[in-house]
């Protein structure tokens, strides 16, 4: 699969998760769109804008399992959630319960809010190690008292890369009449998603992540009874309509490319039999961690059901991280994310359609040399 993909040859890219890399089809399909609305921009964006989102979304909601109505394209997750965060009715009588593995910048997003709003946010913090569901379960559910409105939590967390078992919580909180809201920007393309069976109120990803689709597209998943209650980030024109379309389909001008080119991502995972592409992967996250934990004498952060493609393995506590990130990069080519979750530290391997052994043997030279 490498030579579908753009990426410099020269680079060991063991770091999807963060940013994707767009399939060489994909890529064409995107700068046609933006070739199109190039020459005419009035009948792109004047005239046939709805129709052409509304499709796209049509193609997404089917991808993800859920109607393109209850879907809202946005440039990022980070954006979805902002979208969904700032909608909400909070005050001092409320708490926003959430994990200690968040991504960084939805924690700020929950510490902006809760010094606009007064709500309080209570981090559970999860086992050192992942080997059974129901123990992270309660880990979080903990954390419920009579004033938790909303569970917020990631489906993937972008620090330690695990899945977190979000189907049992969203049921826990339907029950308890908590509203939940997840962070899945490294979900779709990544492990099948059924949005209307996982239960959850709101949920964001990225598509230009797992999915390869171009930078700039995402979208957030709002329940059909919550309509109502979104507001755009940005209020424009047909924000006073009724739907949920209706009132965020405008946010001022914006190149669409990205979002209509979603569809033609699909479209290559289906036509490369994805899924299966997909279990080779694990399979190689699966080695790669397993000898990371070899070199270095720790235990494994997590069975192998917590994790699929992007895979966490710890470093010892007193590794210059900077330096070590610079030595793999400029040594050995290897671009990888280092990451810390309080005083504990690891390294992230993605591994994609287009990684191969070759990679992690080059990853784990790096790392071997560093710590002679």
């Amino acid at each position: 699969m490498r030579e579908q993909y753009l990426l410099d040859d020269s680079v060991v890219f063991l770091n999807h998760g963060s940013f994707g890399a767009c399939p060489k089809p994909v890529f064409e399909r995107y700068q046609a769109w933006q070739l199109e609305l190039e020459r005419q921009p009035v009948e792109f964006l004047g005239r046939r804008h709805d129709t052409l989102i509304r499709d796209a979304l049509a193609t997404l909601g089917a991808f993800v399992g859920t109607s393109g109505e209850n879907l809202v394209f946005v440039p990022n997750a980070t954006t979805g959630l902002n979208m969904v965060a700032r909608s909400l009715d909070l005050s001092t009588d409320d708490d926003i319960l959430t994990t200690d593995h968040e991504y960084g910048a939805l924690n700020l997003m929950w510490r902006y809010i809760s010094q606009e709003t007064g709500c309080t946010v209570k981090a559970m913090p999860l086992p050192e190690h992942f080997t059974n569901p129901d123990d992270v379960v309660e880990a979080i559910w903990q954390g419920v008292t009579e004033r938790t409105k909303v569970l917020f939590l990631s489906h993937i967390t972008s620090i330690t890369a695990l899945i977190l078992p979000v189907a049992e919580l969203c049921k826990r909180a339907r029950e308890a009449g908590i509203i939940t809201i997840v962070d899945g920007a490294h979900v779709a393309g990544h492990l099948p998603l059924d949005l209307d069976a996982l239960g959850a109120d709101f949920y964001s990803s990225n598509c230009h992540k797992w999915l390869s689709a171009p930078k700039g597209s995402a979208f957030v998943y709002v329940r059909p009874d919550y309509h109502a209650l979104i507001d755009p980030l940005t209020i424009s024109w047909w924000w006073d309509e009724k739907t949920l379309f209706e009132r965020t389909r405008w946010q001022g001008t914006r190149d669409i490319a990205a979002f209509l080119t979603v569809p033609t991502a699909i479209q290559f995972q289906h036509d490369h039999d994805w899924w299966s592409i997909v279990a080779d992967c694990h399979q190689l996250a699966l080695e790669t961690g397993q000898r990371i934990d070899a070199l270095t004498g720790f235990a494994p952060l997590a069975t192998p059901d917590f994790f699929m493609q992007m895979v966490a393995a710890e470093l010892p506590s007193n590794t210059d991280m900077l330096a070590l990130k610079t030595y793999l990069y400029d040594e050995h080519r290897v671009e990888i994310p280092l990451t810390e979750h309080g005083a504990r530290k690891f390294v992230r391997v993605s591994i994609h359609a287009y990684n191969t052994r070759a990679d992690a043997d080059a990853l784990l030279a790096g790392l071997d040399e560093f710590y002679k």
